[in-house]
């Protein structure tokens, strides 16, 4: 279980904010956006987006620390907060960082990997199907002790058996968010199971109207650019 890794990030000053000057960054390739808090005024960046778009391809760009470097020589340390994405364009529309400090904890969520999953004595028999009903978990902790996902070891999941969230081990330092006011209905989530496949198969659903489907995709193109102008901007 690694700690996670700082990814630099160039960026830019924003000068010009607002919808229309968000519209031509976008047409420009560039991706406006915001970065807050640590009891700082909010600023104005703009980032090159299939530079931001190829690292937010990458899973651990959401649970790492991330040093943006703007064009002043300025470095800060921020984590991804909230991220806008086109609902049909393979496009980011905006994109925005929270400040961090190192003496200050985080609450994040960070991917979980399953291993041992083939090795389980679920995984060796044939005709069973292993579900994740969790594929990540917020977590509490200092940026230095961060890590960039938590594993979950199947080695002895069984038929029949699951895996609790309260049998998760996460690393030093690092404490799972739901269960660190003792909730006992959330120590009760189950992370993984293992059962027999059913022998019921659904007919598939016949398809829609491709009309239709284009008239929706439409739609939705339309509505992406009108929440995107919308996007609010901070106040340099």
């Amino acid at each position: 279980m690694s700690k996670s890794k700082v990814i630099s990030i160039p960026a830019q000053e924003r000068a010009d904010v607002g919808k229309g000057a968000s519209r031509r960054l976008r047409r420009a390739n560039m991706v406006p956006a915001v970065v807050y808090g640590a009891d700082r005024p909010a600023r104005n960046l703009v980032l090159e987006h299939d530079m931001l778009f190829h690292a937010a391809d990458d899973e651990s760009f959401y649970s790492s620390i991330l040093e943006l470097q703007v064009d002043d020589g300025r470095r800060q340390k921020v984590i991804v907060r909230d991220m806008q994405r086109h609902p049909v364009k393979i496009r980011i529309l905006h994109i925005d960082f929270l400040r961090i400090k190192d003496d200050e904890e985080l609450r994040i969520t960070v991917p979980l990997h399953f291993i041992n999953e083939g090795s389980s004595p679920a995984g060796s028999q044939s005709g069973v199907v292993i579900s994740h009903q969790m594929t990540d978990v917020e977590i509490l902790a200092l940026p230095e002790n961060l890590p960039e996902y938590i594993e979950v070891d199947l080695a002895h999941l069984d038929i029949g058996t699951v895996v609790m969230l309260s049998e998760v081990q996460p690393p030093e330092g690092v404490t799972i968010a739901a269960l660190s006011h003792g909730d006992e209905h959330d120590q009760d989530s189950v992370v993984a199971s293992a059962a027999y496949v059913s022998e019921t198969v659904d007919e598939e659903p016949e398809a829609e109207d491709d009309g239709l489907a284009v008239e929706g995709a439409e739609a939705a193109d339309a509505d992406a650019d009108t929440q995107a102008d919308e996007q609010p901007e901070a106040e340099d």
